[in-house]
């Protein structure tokens, strides 16, 4: 379905019975709400939108309208549209940013908040400025926020974008291909990386709402420091999962596995 908000037009997945607990799901990058489709969560009514610029009717040109607090009013937004005022949130990667943002500064929208692979902004950017390890595997980052990065990851039938599944049969990569090859798409989504602003994220306060974060051992672009770091940032009930084994994109990779944990969590 489509759902408008913020004077821009959304693609939202939303699956399960009318009555059913809300459960926000937030992508991340460059992955679409369809990385949830293994998630089972039946009860619950979910609502997977594709965020800003993977809609193609909420995909703006400039890069500061891909600053954090637009993409946390555009979570809300469609919470608004859809009539929910409170919902459990899961955010994987870039959704987790914003989940993390809405634990933190919108609790009296959030049920409980699951977290996947990304930690409180607070422990990453501490990790960045201690952890060797973590300044390796987030140089990544500045590659992404240049102009015309999309054209890199496209070249050669997108094998640079292909490389980052790193093979994992679990993914649905030709999905992936297809959307970043949408006029406009790849480069839209890649302004969430050039929209980064440390004065948007270097004051979120500790999370008081029930707090699940699952972390994967395999994930080569977040390291254990930031992931143990986190404790110190939720002040409210809180569970630390580590999958181990399983890679970066747990949604897909540890379906199964998410789906035990995300149903005992939002009980």
């Amino acid at each position: 379905m489509q759902v408008e908000a913020r004077g821009l037009v959304f693609d939202v997945e939303v699956d399960g019975p009318q009555d059913g607990p809300p459960v926000l799901l937030l992508h991340g990058f460059p992955q679409t709400s369809h990385c949830w489709r293994h998630v089972e969560l039946s009860g619950f009514r979910t609502v997977a939108p594709d965020q800003r610029g993977y809609s193609p009717g909420a995909r703006p040109l400039d890069v500061e309208s891909y600053r954090v607090p637009e993409l946390v009013a555009d979570a809300l937004g469609v919470l608004d549209a859809l009539g929910i005022a409170k919902a459990h949130v899961v955010g994987h990667d870039w959704g987790a940013g914003v989940a993390w943002q809405l634990g933190a500064r919108h609790a009296e929208r959030v049920e409980t908040l699951t977290i996947l692979s990304v930690p409180h902004p607070a422990a990453f950017r501490a990790a960045l400025h201690t952890d060797d390890e973590q300044r390796q595997k987030s140089a990544y980052m500045r590659d992404f926020a240049q102009p015309g990065y999309d054209q890199v990851l496209l070249a050669d039938d997108a094998a640079a974008l292909r490389a980052v599944f790193g093979g994992l049969p679990s993914v649905d990569v030709e999905h992936v291909i297809a959307r970043a090859q949408e006029p406009g798409a790849l480069a839209a989504w890649l302004r969430w990386y050039a929209g980064q602003r440390r004065e948007d994220v270097q004051d979120t306060p500790a999370v008081a709402v029930p707090t699940l974060y699952v972390w994967s051992d395999g994930d080569l672009a977040l390291g254990r420091t930031a992931a143990l770091e986190t404790a110190h940032w939720v002040t409210g009930p809180y569970r630390f999962e580590v999958l181990e084994g399983v890679s970066h994109w747990i949604p897909e990779e540890a379906a199964d596995r998410l789906s035990a944990l995300l149903l005992e969590h939002l009980g």
